[in-house]
């Protein structure tokens, strides 16, 4: 098979993350990046022999097979629907969109275009998370009762100003928790079901609206935690939640059956241990590592970012399910708005 040529659209995640993901993965090769600022310099950093300042003049500039969109949320859906209107394959960054009107006209799009479509909810194929999800597939927990997706972290407290403000910080760009977190936890305890959610219910919080960076205060428009509950009928629920405003650091993705809980925790995604509890004991299970463990120190989430790009090719190349697509996008997105986050 020939090697998928890929363009990627933003230099911040997709400088750190998809040009050493897709440069290390064998069926990939990047030849060209896109952003109106940093385009050039990070081509020169990554080796990537063509930098433009956007979507358009990429898809004009250089022949493409794949567009990789990894800009900030409000550049989505310009970006996408460009890549798709010119034929390429696409992966796009979470959150999908801004709204669920915008995430929908991008899914109709994709089945229009006929090419492969993926998000990058790359949790799945955290090694913690997919033992998880093997003892709810073999029956090991029996009959699902509750999901928990959840995190405590400290970097938007009060005293923290090492965030620098931007559009991260501004709800109309798509930015905050809910953007940068909720989407994969919702993504999580979706995919854990095995099933799309009936209701989500919920809301974002702002505890701390008045941040302060190096040029002083400034204020803050996104929530700084977002909860909810999940229905999925049949007697299942998940709890799914994020607050950045702890002094805790702590991720928990758990099942809990009528037969038995798989209760996976750590201070990171990267760093869980997975538990199996019944009536009698307690139990600490072994995991298998990822392949690609050797690449987190490139980074964090190259291990996890790597097998999605498997599963991508696998798509591009045999049309195969098993990739997170645009369709998972959407389900998240409506269940971002449920709870207040891109309603327009």
């Amino acid at each position: 098979m020939s090697t998928l040529r890929v363009g990627i659209v933003g230099s911040g995640f997709g400088g750190t993350v998809h040009a050493p993901a897709y440069a290390l993965h064998p069926r990939f090769e990047v030849v060209a990046i896109a952003s109106p600022t940093n385009a050039e310099r990070v081509a020169r950093e990554r080796k990537i022999p063509n930098a433009f300042r956007s979507v358009g003049e990429m898809l004009a500039g250089v022949e493409l097979d794949v567009v990789s969109v990894a800009s900030p949320p409000f550049d989505h859906h310009p970006s996408v629907l460009a890549a798709l209107a010119a034929g390429k394959h696409v992966l796009c960054e979470k959150p999908f969109a801004l709204n669920v009107a915008q995430a929908q006209e991008m899914l109709a799009a994709a089945e229009r275009a006929g090419t492969a479509n993926a998000l990058a909810f790359e949790f799945r194929y955290v090694p913690a998370v997919r033992a998880v999800k093997e003892l709810i597939d073999n029956g090991h927990v029996g009959a699902l009762r509750e999901l928990e997706v959840a995190r405590l972290g400290r970097e938007l407290r009060a005293a923290n100003a090492g965030r620098a403000r931007g559009w991260w910080f501004s709800a109309e760009k798509g930015g905050g928790v809910a953007n940068a977190v909720m989407p994969h936890f919702f993504d999580l305890a979706n995919h854990l079901a095995g099933r799309t959610p009936h209701a989500t219910l919920g809301l974002l919080r702002t505890a701390n609206p008045r941040r302060r960076d190096a040029q002083g205060e400034f204020e803050s428009t996104v929530a700084d935690g977002a909860f909810a509950y999940v229905d999925y009928g049949d007697g299942l629920i998940a709890r799914v939640s994020t607050d950045s405003t702890t002094i805790v650091e702590s991720t928990t993705v758990a099942v809990h059956g009528e037969t038995r809980s798989a209760v996976a925790n750590g201070a990171f995604l990267g760093d869980l241990r997975v538990y199996a509890i019944d009536e009698d004991e307690q139990d600490e299970l072994e995991i298998v590592t990822s392949p690609y463990a050797k690449y987190a120190d490139i980074h964090g989430n190259l291990p996890f970012f790597l097998p999605l790009l498997d599963a991508f090719a696998e798509r591009i190349d045999l049309g195969t399910p098993g990739v997170p697509t645009f369709a998972d996008g959407l389900v998240t997105q409506h269940q971002l708005a449920a709870i207040g986050y891109g309603r327009a």
